[in-house]
């Protein structure tokens, strides 16, 4: 059974921006205390080197990983840490694997430095990029899924950060190589990207003043209501950490959502009984609003409605239609040109895993 449908996305009209928008699902806290630097501060693209420390009698009985943040100040305490424990640092001629061990008057320290796995991932690499649109200040691009955006830990390389650095000379001498937003790894779509010091600047206003419009088209589990709004706070899962959820103490956040389509869909089951077939199951085709730009926004918002997209593991969805990512897509992107004052609208079509998804749903609606 089905329910009357709206336009699938190939029909829909040109998108009404009356209320500007913020930023994108990760646009505000993806790097918290990170900075705007084209490399992190106080790392190091040098090769491995040697340093000799001798122990004063004022940093008598000082752990080891406070002495060596004092006296090897370009790197993070953190990244000092790791050194000891891998094996990088001798004490008084034995290598000391222990960050907590103390240190006594007159001993040598010696510790190999290695450049952080940060340094080293700002770095070109010359990919194939589908920009949407370029000039002399900015791109769009249309970002495919499962690409990372900025390098980190676990991805230091084949980033979207690394194919602008080869893309354009400019980006090396840029914040975050031009980038004023991101998407998801698993989240496709459009994003805008600055090729000049004023450009970045002029972009990454306008997405605080909430003139950049972002719309998401995305598949969720069950029957969505008609047109809903979600207006609750975002901030870190208290009990899981890689998650955000809805908590009182988070940032404000609103997400508008519209449903396009609704149908019933169960996989393709040969040689199943009766009573071993999966019964159908309701999907909803949704456009989503951003109003505000915090990490994972629709994932969260929607899940707390009872309709994880699906897919989307990390927030309660399930694989189904084909699809193995959150069925998640940034099809609508409108900004004024930060140089020329010209209204820039553009739309990217769905991906072929969520077209096709999307294709099956349409086809057990017209059944």
């Amino acid at each position: 059974m089905a329910r009357p449908r709206t336009p699938s996305p190939a029909r829909l009209a040109s998108p009404t921006l009356a209320e500007p928008l913020l930023e994108d699902d990760e646009a505000e806290d993806a790097e918290e205390g990170g900075g705007l630097h084209a490399m992190p501060p106080g790392a190091s693209s040098a090769e491995p080197v040697v340093r000799e420390l001798r122990v004063a009698s004022t940093q008598h009985g000082q752990r080891l990983d406070v002495f060596l943040a004092a006296e090897v100040t370009e790197f993070s305490r953190n990244h000092l840490k790791s050194l000891i424990e891998g094996g990088s640092v001798v004490v008084a001629g034995v290598v000391a694997l222990s960050a907590s061990r103390k240190v006594a008057a007159g001993q040598v320290v010696s510790v190999t430095l290695k450049p952080t796995a940060q340094s080293q991932a700002f770095v070109a690499e010359p990919m194939d990029l589908d920009v949407v649109f370029e000039d002399a200040h900015l791109m769009v691009v249309n970002k495919p899924a499962g690409l990372v955006v900025h390098p980190a830990a676990g991805n230091w390389t084949g980033t979207l950060m690394n194919g602008l650095l080869a893309h354009h000379s400019g980006a090396s001498e840029l914040p975050r190589a031009g980038i004023v937003h991101r998407l998801d790894k698993d989240t496709s779509g459009l994003m805008v990207v600055g090729k000049t010091l004023a450009a970045v600047t002029a972009l990454s206003r306008a997405i605080a003043a909430r003139e950049v419009s972002r719309q998401y088209l995305s598949l969720v589990q069950g029957e969505a209501p008609a047109a809903f709004t979600v207006e609750a706070p975002i901030g870190r899962d208290p009990v899981t950490r890689v998650k955000m959820a809805v908590v009182g103490s988070g940032k404000p956040a609103r997400t508008d959502v519209q449903r396009l389509l609704l149908a019933q869909w169960a996989p393709v089951q040969p040689g199943a009984t009766v009573s071993q077939r999966v019964a159908p199951r309701w999907y909803s085709g949704v456009l989503c609003t951003l109003h505000t730009g915090r990490t994972h926004q629709i994932r969260v918002h929607l899940s707390s409605r009872k309709h994880p997209l699906v897919a989307d593991t990390l927030y309660g969805g399930s694989p189904a239609l084909g699809m193995t990512r959150q069925a998640l897509h940034a099809t609508r992107l409108a900004f004024t040109h930060p140089v020329t004052g010209e209204a820039l609208k553009f739309e990217a079509p769905l991906p072929e895993d969520m077209a096709s998804a999307w294709s099956l749903l349409e086809s057990a609606l017209a059944a």
